[in-house]
């Protein structure tokens, strides 16, 4: 399951309690700050936060500002990736 966590501050510390709160495996946490410009704008900072279904620890995974498409684009190959790890 993954959810999504639009934060105006203190982004990791949230989109973790979140995820946790929330039983999510990945959570995708943007700033969404007005400075940021990511509300309305074609760009986005990603940070994907990732349960270890082993441990429970969370993993960041903070990606490089791209186009909100190839963020669309990087998820999904994130996801097909991890259903293919995960298939026998």
């Amino acid at each position: 399951m993954i959810g999504f966590a639009a934060e105006t501050e203190h982004l990791i510390d949230n989109a973790t309690a979140k995820i946790k709160r929330k039983g999510c495996d990945w959570i995708v946490a943007n700033d969404v700050s007005p400075a940021t410009g990511i509300m309305g704008g074609d760009s986005n900072t990603v940070n994907l936060l990732m349960r270890n279904k082993a441990s429970g620890e969370i993993a960041v995974d903070s990606w490089a500002p791209m186009s909100k498409d190839d963020v669309a684009a990087t998820l999904v190959a994130r996801i097909a990736s991890a259903i293919a790890k995960d298939t026998p």
